[in-house]
């Protein structure tokens, strides 16, 4: 209470002149001793209670509450207040040892993994003292590793911003005024590398028949960092992004990716060897030799500040090696000529929880970003999917229908139209599965549009198909191709919610109930569709060339992912009536219905699909319609209906050939939830108070039923 407070203004020499023009304005410079009247006009105010005026608004209050508050303000937490690492002026610049040297490397490493999970750059890889002076540092192995770290960061960073896939959460790009790429171009760079690795190789030679095993050790493993490094950016460099051909470039980054793979084995034995942090007495802070976590500390990120949790050194090597392997697979979508295959991928990668580097190439890779053609090439590709989807008569390889000017402008629209479409559609699978929920729900109008157009497109070429001879329908050729993808769409938007785990158990009800009675249903309906109207194209071909019937019948092309959506519905039959026969039996908990209504969590979940007509938009009251005679069943039968459902699914797909991993992990599934609920059928815990587990941890969107 004895501090002065006072208020400062401007000096005027002139105020004797001005006094009497009235009460003087006050001015930055002069001080008044405002600390009686301030503390007589806080009595006024509660304990915790703040001032509030028009412009002190709820920004303001937070920042008032928050200051010189050591949890909440970062300019609290000062170096004084800690025992700080070396200063970047007290660095050990030379005679570094291979354990210092390896230490060093490896909590880098770890600093790079945690930018790339989204932290900045500034309190991540620049809390290491040494990336503020790489020429002055003497031990040339630790100098090449800085360096090449810099522009490293400087090509992750490039590719990144190239693929246009980012969001604030997924990376930082700010580089605070860090950069050595004009000064270190790529190819010094490489040198460098390789004449550390020719000197650490000879070392090796020395070592190997000297009696120091401890040293050899060592050196082996600052071998094995440095190797890894230069072949990693020798990998990114193959890959860049900006040449135009950059398909000769894929065979040597994957040669490259998978001499990396090899690498780091070695060092996840070795991470051991290297300088280890010491915690600080009397604390639990630990302090690395040349980290100061605190160096930057006033270098905040653009975004709102979050913890940066900086990740182990051995979890830093798996993150790395799950990177070369990620980055192996997106190589893959260069080599697949199928547009639906290349979709599958996209979506399989994304699945996955991919990181931003492996999602930003894999963009850059299909979308060929250097390639001046590349619009045509998606045209061209997307002309053969739809050929190879229903064989649309217009689109046969004999066909006269476009040499009608008209038909052929329709045709061009549309498929040019779909260019755009399906160009924002794969840049959306690259995009983290939060954001690509978003965006989901806005390409939906798009698609619906598509719809329009093709049906317009098939009503036109229909009425020139059926004049010719044979006569042959061009209904629903496009429309079916559309509603196909529209329909995958629309599945990919409320599987996501379980993913992100944005439903609570009592909504699974209606969720699995519309995959069940419809989506699923639409998309068999579809791809019957398009089956049929290939075997009947094939007989009208084999009948107007007059050959021999092949003794051997082509496979239909369908018949897999008919089985597998068959399966895939009667899992999500069989989720549905047993998660209704829980709520009878009072074993998921629901909302009071003072505090609820269903209908308009109903329409909120389904919104996104009411700018559709095809499939048409159910309404809620069809859903309560038809859950309601279901209600009427025992909670028996209804365990009866599911476990009857599980055990299709489990039929179906053990009917599929050559199963991938999600296949197994959906039989798996169908397999445990067919025993459990044939135990509730019985009766089995009926009464049992023992909560109810929907386990998610074999697959993201369908979990296994059972009681903990």
């Amino acid at each position: 209470m004895g501090d002065i407070v006072t208020v400062e203004y401007t000096k005027d020499d002139n105020s004797e002149k001005k006094a009497n023009m009235g009460p003087r304005l006050p001015r930055m410079g002069d001080a008044e001793d405002i600390t009686e009247e301030f503390f007589s006009a806080v009595k006024e105010l509660s304990l915790g209670e703040l001032f509030h005026d028009e412009f002190f608004g709820l920004f303001e209050a937070m920042s008032a509450i928050e200051m010189m508050d050591p949890k909440m303000d970062a300019g609290m937490l000062c170096n004084r207040s800690r025992v700080p690492a070396l200063s970047a002026d007290e660095l050990k610049m030379e005679g570094l040892t291979e354990a210092e040297q390896i230490g060093i490397i490896d909590a880098t490493l770890a600093c790079l993994v945690s930018w790339l999970e989204g932290h900045s750059l500034a309190q991540t890889v620049f809390t290491n003292l040494y990336m503020s002076k790489p020429h002055s540092i003497h031990d040339r192995p630790l100098r090449a590793f800085c360096i090449v770290v810099y522009n490293i960061i400087e090509l992750l960073k490039d590719f990144v911003e190239g693929a246009l896939v980012v969001e604030e959460e997924d990376f930082q790009p700010m580089t605070y005024g860090y950069n050595l790429y004009p000064e270190v171009p790529h190819a010094r760079t490489i040198g460098l590398l390789k004449e550390v690795e020719d000197e650490l190789t000879k070392s090796l030679r020395t070592s190997a028949v000297s009696s120091n095993k401890e040293r050899h050790d060592d050196v082996v493993a600052l071998h094995a960092r440095i190797r890894l490094l230069r072949i990693f950016y020798q990998a990114l460099l193959s890959l860049n992004w900006r040449e135009a051909d950059k398909e000769a470039n894929i065979g040597e980054f994957q040669k490259l990716l998978n001499s990396c793979i090899e690498i780091i084995p070695t060092l996840q034995e070795t991470v051991s060897r290297g300088l280890q942090p010491v915690q600080v007495e009397n604390s639990d802070e630990f302090v690395m030799m040349g980290f100061d976590p605190l160096v930057n500390q006033r270098l905040l990120p653009p975004t709102f500040p979050r913890y940066t949790k900086i990740k182990s050194r051995p979890e830093a090597f798996v993150y790395l090696q799950e990177l070369f392997g990620r980055l192996k697979q997106v190589c893959k979508v260069v080599n697949i000529a199928s547009f639906h295959r290349v979709l599958d991928l996209f979506v399989s990668i994304s699945r996955s929880n991919a990181c931003i580097v492996s999602r930003s190439i894999m963009q850059i890779l299909y979308l060929r970003q250097g390639s001046k053609n590349r619009d045509r090439d998606l045209t061209e590709k997307l002309r053969e999917a739809a050929r190879s989807f229903i064989s649309p008569p217009a689109l046969l390889p004999r066909s006269t229908i476009l040499n009608n000017p008209q038909s052929k402008e329709y045709v061009d629209h549309f498929i040019g139209n779909c260019a755009l479409t399906f160009k924002g559609l794969i840049h959306l699978y690259g995009h983290n599965r939060a954001r690509q929920r978003d965006r989901l729900a806005g390409i939906m109008d798009e698609f619906a549009n598509l719809q329009d157009e093709a049906e317009r497109v098939d009503a036109f070429l229909n009425s020139i198909t059926m004049k010719g001879d044979p006569p042959r329908t061009h209904l629903a050729c496009f429309g079916t191709w559309m509603l196909y993808h529209t329909l995958k769409i629309m599945i990919m938007f409320l599987l996501s919610g379980f993913e992100l785990e944005l439903y609570s158990v009592h909504e699974y009800t209606y969720v699995f109930w519309y995959l069940y009675e419809f989506l699923y249903g639409w998309v068999i309906s579809s791809l019957t569709r398009a089956d049929n109207y290939l075997a009947e194209q094939q007989l009208l071909s084999s009948k107007s060339t007059r050959r021999k019937p092949a003794k051997k019948q082509k496979p239909r092309p369908f018949v897999r992912e008919i089985t597998y959506n068959q399966a895939m519905q009667n899992m999500c039959g069989g989720y549905y009536k047993a998660v209704l026969g829980l709520k009878l039996d009072g074993k998921i908990r629901v909302p009071r219905t003072e505090f609820d209504c269903e209908r308009v969590r109903y329409e909120h979940r389904f919104f996104p699909f009411g700018m559709l007509v095809t499939p048409p938009p159910v309404q809620y009251y069809e859903f309560q319609e038809m859950t309601s005679l279901l209600e009427q069943s025992s909670s028996e039968m209804l365990y009866a209906a599911a476990y009857e459902h599980f055990h299709r699914a489990k039929t179906l797909f053990e009917g599929i050939v050559n199963p991938d991993q999600e296949v197994r992990n959906l039989l798996k599934i169908a397999k445990t939830n067919y025993v459990v609920l044939k135990l509730f059928a019985t009766g089995h815990k009926r009464d049992s108070d023992v909560p109810l587990d929907f386990n998610f941890t074999v697959h993201q969107c369908f979990p296994i039923i059972k009681l903990n």
